[in-house]
This record gives C-alpha cells, structure tokens and sequence, in this order.
C-alpha cells in the first residue's frame, strides 16, 4: 500500500496529459497525496506556506512587469520585425542568429515572448522560410523541413539556457533549493550568475550552428543546380 503514497505523480501525469489548468493540477495532487500520506489539511496548508516563504525569491518576477507592459505597450513583435528587415542580405542562418540573440536576452530579463505557439511557428518560421527564398530563389521540400526543425531548435536553446540566469526563475528556485536541502550553502542569484557563462557559451556555438545551416542550405541547393 506504499504506493498508494504516489498518486500525486498519477494525478499530474493525467491532468497534464488532458492540458487541465497546472497550478489546480499541482494543488489536486498535493491534497490527494497529503491525504492518503495521513497529512491533515492544517498540515498540508503549513507545507505549503513554508515552502513559499523559503523560495519568496519567486515573486521577483513582479519587478519585470513594468518592462513586459512597456515592450508590449510598444509593440515587441513588430519591433523586433523591424531589426530583421534592417539586416542585409539576411540569409536563413544571420537571421536565426539574430532571434537566437533575442530571445536570450528576452529570457534574461523573463519577458516571456510566447514560444513555439504563438512567436516562433507564426512568425520566425515564415520569416526563415522567405530568407531562404530571398537567398537561392526558390525553396522545396527539404529546405522547408529543415527550417522547421532548425527554427524549433533555436527556441529551445534560447529559452532554455538564457532563462537560468534569472534569479527568480522556476528552474533556478529548483536548483537552488535542492542545492540546499542537500547542505550546499548557495543562493537563487549565485545559481543565475554561475549560468551566465553558459548563455554565453550557447551563444558562441549557436553562431557555429547556425553558420553550419547555412552552408548546408547552399551545398543543398548547389547539388539540384548541378
């Protein structure tokens, strides 16, 4: 009857499955698990708050609001169309550079751009796909394959590396928590700043990558030519 104890990770794994609201999710499961553990609801509610109170750093992203209001105010997305359109010659490689950049930075400062949903399908895609039209004249079905998956990748490492160096992050809260529950006297802004080299290391081989795709576009698009 041990087992009985993980039906929160049951709970989770359904609710997720179902795209049901998260945080009802979390709380359902928390309560479910509590309850067959002998927890009483006095008991569940003091984890609750004590754990909060050890990772209050969570509310930081209160002091990002104003910089979110005001990029949205000024139109992020069409701003950051204009600075692609200002690039010459912006092969499909120059230009996902150029989001890889952004989106970094959008991750260091935690001014959340949408993702793959609502920013990078509906607009880099396309954009990719007409710089490797403006670039070779034409396009098929491997190129538009390719940019496919290449755009995706983009994202993930943007998003991925550069969220880590912002203190208040749910990635840094976790590892700076189990940090300390394992007797490691660290904080959530020295986890942020030790993930600063490696934004900036994603960075580098991000330029390498991305110049990579690039020039397999161009041996691609070479060998239908010959």
């Amino acid at each position: 009857m041990a087992y009985i104890k993980l039906i929160g990770i049951l709970i989770i794994v359904i609710g997720f499955a179902f795209k049901l609201d998260t945080i009802a999710v979390v709380i359902i499961a928390g309560l479910a698990t509590a309850f067959v553990s002998g927890l009483s609801v006095m008991d569940f509610l003091t984890l609750i708050g004590e754990a909060f109170v050890k990772q209050r750093l969570v509310t930081i992203f209160i002091v990002t609001l104003p910089m979110i209001g005001l990029a949205e105010r000024y139109g992020m997305k069409q701003q950051a169309i204009r600075l692609v359109d200002k690039v010459k010659n912006p092969s499909a490689g120059k230009f996902n550079m150029l989001y890889l950049v952004f989106r970094e930075i959008a991750g260091m400062t935690s001014i959340r751009i949408g993702g793959h949903p609502q920013f990078t399908r509906p607009l880099i895609e396309p954009m990719t796909q007409a710089a490797v039209i403006a670039s070779y004249g034409k396009s098929d079905d491997y190129a538009e394959e390719q940019v496919k998956g290449h755009v995706s990748a983009v994202e993930n490492i943007g998003n991925f590396f550069a969220q880590q160096t912002f203190a208040g992050s749910a990635g840094v809260l976790l590892v700076a928590g189990a940090l300390t529950e394992l007797g490691f006297k660290v904080t959530n802004v020295q986890v942020a700043l030790a993930s600063f080299p490696v934004a900036i290391f994603s960075l580098v081989i991000g330029w390498i990558w991305n110049w990579r795709f690039d020039q397999r576009l161009k041996a691609h698009f070479m060998k239908k030519e010959g």
